[in-house]
């Protein structure tokens, strides 16, 4: 799918934490890009069971309300000793209020209950992209990043789960990382790696 300099493209998402990373990831491109939010679109219900399925979701209703061609995220936390969870309902463990702090303390409650050692707490950032025309066209692009989970949580850069999430080869959190260096490591850059490849 081909996005000429000046296209128009809007976020799928009211997500800001998402919504400013995702903004910075697209700058290169020299596109104009809108939210969701600042376009009034409703948020569509997440009633898929994968994370392409919500952000092919997301992304068809963004396009489909807006005319415009639709970027949409799905993202979240598969942490290995809880069978992968909270995975696609990693927003949803922050509760109506998008409280992350209350999340990482589920998540660390639920590990407790494992009987896991602390060393085991492996997991993994999973994200995927949508891309939708108005047209009916569409694009994903997947990305993954591994890592284990640190408690208590470290450090106030990023947002989510970041704080609580040390990549492989690294030692300092999400949310202790310059956001550059994140933006060229994660789950979302490699998934934008290959988005880029497809707008190039």
């Amino acid at each position: 799918m081909k996005l000429p300099r000046g296209s128009s493209l809007v976020l799928a998402s009211h997500n800001k934490g998402k919504l400013r990373e995702i903004a910075e990831l697209v700058e290169p491109f020299g596109l104009n890009v809108k939210s969701a939010g600042e376009l009034g679109l409703p948020e569509p219900e997440e009633t898929e069971l994968t994370f392409e399925g919500n952000a092919l979701l997301k992304a068809r209703a963004a396009a489909k309300a807006s005319g415009l061609v639709a970027l949409a995220d799905d993202s979240g936390l598969c942490v290995h000793a809880l069978g992968g969870d909270p995975g696609i309902y990693s927003a949803r463990w922050a509760g109506p209020e998008k409280d992350f702090s209350q999340a990482m303390q589920l998540v660390k409650m639920k590990l407790k209950q494992t009987g896991v050692a602390d060393s085991g707490y492996t997991a993994h950032f999973t994200c995927a992209l949508a891309l939708v025309a108005p047209t009916g066209e569409e694009e994903v692009f997947e990305g993954e990043v591994g890592g284990k989970l640190v408690f208590p949580p470290r450090g106030t850069r990023g947002f989510g789960y970041d704080p609580i999430f040390v990549a492989d080869g690294m030692t300092e959190t999400f949310g202790e990382i310059d956001p550059d260096l994140k933006h060229s490591v994660s789950h979302r850059a490699k998934a934008f790696a290959k988005l880029k490849q497809a707008l190039e």
